[in-house]
């Protein structure tokens, strides 16, 4: 029996840990780039699942893929091999660069992992060096380990006594970095373009100098593309676009489309620091999910489409900036690149960020709002100039009411 979206509210509010700030439709079912809440309402989706539905909603390869896996094997363990899993493992090795992959069920598993085998690897060189450098407003996690890593403390308080050996540098201040890095420097760990953060890309040769300094202290240089990685940026890794590789990089969102999965990928030297029994997951990597990312893998990295994410996001950018000019008062500044991308608001605006998004939603458009002052956008990567129109007459309806 169909429930009406207030039954559902209501069993939430009873039954579900309060840890969600939920804005209030019931998500019924999704077509492309469009969602329809469970009274019929429909929603041009610039949220994406936080930039997971990459290749938006229902999209038939990958629901086939999905459904002809679960017919055959859902799950069976690590303890045995599947070509889902080693097709997987041997495409994202192939774009990467980088020689190992490993499949987890999420981002911040992703990041565990990473950081469990860059202090593994670093202990064998010397025991002491254990170090670990994130950014400040950098998001890794809510692990405990993650969370640590995260240089945002909100997130921490109340979560004492975290794990020891993490370090926070202003991220692209190359010279705080190289201040804060020394021989007991085990990793350095950076978004590749903050997300959460507030959507900040890298400046100039930002990566070249961290990649330089990471090889100075033999301190390996783990890069999150959770949210910024599988295309988003215009090519399928954002370091791609900067011209260097890391040791380590972590995946995950995007990857399957939809279904949890995470990864991380690394060179065979830093493989080497982990023997069997070192690392291990009972659903990671497991056949549905990797079924899924196949399609993923199979779509995403070829040439016309990264070519129309490019496309798309100067496009979407340019709008953004355009209402800018519009609403100078409104909006301090347009970043990102490919389709992640964000506007800041100015301390000017008679509605909130998070109202903004309310008022969006209302006229049909789902966005978001991060750090409470940056309007983000993270859609699926399929959309079109027409879908970036229809988000941005919304906006523009929303902005002159918060003159």
């Amino acid at each position: 029996m169909q429930e009406t979206a207030k039954q559902i509210f209501d069993k939430d509010a009873k039954d579900y840990l309060p840890v969600f700030n939920r804005y209030k439709i019931v998500v019924d079912h999704g077509e492309g780039v469009y969602t329809y809440d469970n009274e019929g309402n429909k929603y041009i989706d610039f949220l994406a699942g936080i930039a997971v539905n990459v290749l938006g909603h229902n999209y038939k390869p990958l629901v086939n893929a999905i459904s002809e896996q679960a017919a055959k094997v859902i799950h069976i363990s690590n303890l045995y091999y599947t070509q889902a899993q080693a097709d997987a493992a041997s495409k994202l090795v192939k774009l990467s660069g980088l020689n190992r992959a490993f499949f987890c069920n999420s981002g911040a598993e992703a990041n565990e992992g990473a950081m469990k085998i860059a202090r593994k690897f670093a202990h064998n060189i010397d025991k002491e060096k254990s170090q670990i450098i994130t950014a400040w407003n950098s998001f890794h996690g809510r692990t405990l380990a993650t969370l640590t890593a995260t240089g945002q403390p909100h997130y921490q308080e109340g979560y004492e006594p975290l794990p020891g050996g993490f370090d926070y540098v202003h991220y692209n201040d190359i010279e705080e970095l190289e201040k804060t890095m020394n021989d007991k420097t085990c990793a350095v760990m950076l978004e590749t373009i903050q997300g959460e953060g507030g959507v900040y890309p890298p400046k100039n040769d930002y990566f070249k100098k961290v990649r330089e300094l990471c090889d100075k202290y033999k301190a390996l240089l783990i890069l999150d593309e959770i949210q910024c990685g599988i295309g988003r940026s215009g090519k399928f890794f954002a370091y791609e676009n900067y011209g260097i590789k890391p040791d380590i990089v972590t995946l995950a969102k995007g990857l399957a489309g939809g279904v949890p999965i995470g990864a991380f990928i690394v060179t065979e030297e830093v493989a080497a620091a982990f023997k069997p029994g070192d690392h291990g997951t009972t659903f990671g990597g497991n056949p549905l999910a990797c079924a899924a990312a196949n399609v993923v893998l199979d779509t995403i990295p070829n040439k016309e489409f990264l070519t129309n994410v490019v496309e798309v996001g100067d496009y979407f950018k340019g709008a953004l900036v355009g209402l800018k000019a519009k609403y100078s008062t409104l909006i301090a500044d347009v970043r990102g690149e490919g389709l992640l991308l964000g506007a800041e608001l100015t301390n000017q605006n008679k509605l909130s960020g998070v109202e903004i998004v309310n008022e969006c939603m209302k006229r049909g458009a789902i966005i978001n709002c991060t750090v409470g002052k940056v309007l983000r956008f993270i859609p699926p990567l399929i959309i079109t100039k027409e879908h970036v129109d229809e988000v941005i007459k919304i906006l523009d309806e929303v902005l002159k009411m918060s003159l």
